[in-house]
C-alpha cells in the first residue's frame, strides 16, 4: 500500500525527488495555501469533544470517525496514552474552549505493545541522559485503554468526566470496539 507521502524504496527515508520529505510537505502546503479560504472558524470544537488517540499514521481519525474540520480537538502520542501532557492538553480544551466528553482511541498491533521500560535504560545508555517521560508500554490494550480512562476520571484538573470511553481501533478492519470501563 503507498500513500501521497510514500518515499521510494532505496531512497533511505530522507529524500524524495530532489528535496527532503519536508521540502515536498512545505510544497503540498503551498498548493493548499494558494486554495485556502479562511473558514471563519473559532479554535472552540464544534461538537464539545477531544479525542485522544496513537499517533499511529495508519489511523485517519477524522475518517473513522465521521469528522469534519472544526468539530473536535485531536490529542495524539505515542499509544495515545493519558500522560501529563494530555492531562494538560485535555485541561485546557475543557476549560477555556468549552469540550465536554473524551474519546480514548488506541490501536490494534501498537508499537508499544512490543516495547518494555528497558527501552528508558537503553537510551540512557546510548546518550548519557536518561528521559524524564515513561514509555508506557503495556502488553494488554484494553487495560491500557481503561487506565486511560482512569487517569482522565480522576484528574483534579478536569471539569467533565462523566462522558469518557474509550476503544480500540482495527488496523485490519477500520471498526472501532468499545472498551468496557469496569
Amino acid at each position: 500500500m503507498t500513500t501521497s507521502a510514500s518515499v521510494p524504496a532505496g531512497s533511505g527515508n530522507a529524500a524524495v525527488g530532489s528535496g527532503t520529505v519536508t521540502d515536498r510537505l512545505i510544497e503540498a502546503n503551498a498548493r493548499y495555501a494558494a486554495a485556502f479560504a479562511d473558514p471563519g472558524m473559532d479554535a472552540r470544537p464544534v461538537l464539545h469533544v477531544a479525542v485522544v488517540a496513537c499517533m499511529d499514521a495508519r489511523l485517519d481519525l477524522h475518517d473513522a470517525l465521521g469528522l469534519s474540520l472544526g468539530d473536535c480537538h485531536t490529542i495524539r502520542n505515542a499509544g495515545g496514552v493519558v500522560t501529563d501532557d494530555v492531562i494538560r492538553s485535555l485541561t485546557i480544551s475543557q476549560r477555556a474552549l468549552g469540550t465536554r466528553s473524551v474519546v480514548l482511541i488506541h490501536h490494534t498491533n501498537c508499537g508499544l505493545e512490543s516495547l518494555t521500560e528497558e527501552f528508558r535504560h537503553e537510551l540512557e545508555m546510548e546518550v548519557g541522559q536518561r528521559p524524564a517521560w515513561a514509555v508506557e508500554a503495556f502488553r494488554d490494550v484494553d487495560q491500557d485503554v481503561r487506565q486511560s480512562m482512569q487517569r482522565v476520571r480522576t484528574s483534579p484538573f478536569l471539569l467533565h468526566t462523566d462522558d469518557v470511553r474509550g476503544f480500540v481501533f482495527d488496523v485490519k478492519t477500520g471498526l472501532l470496539r468499545e472498551v468496557d470501563p469496569a
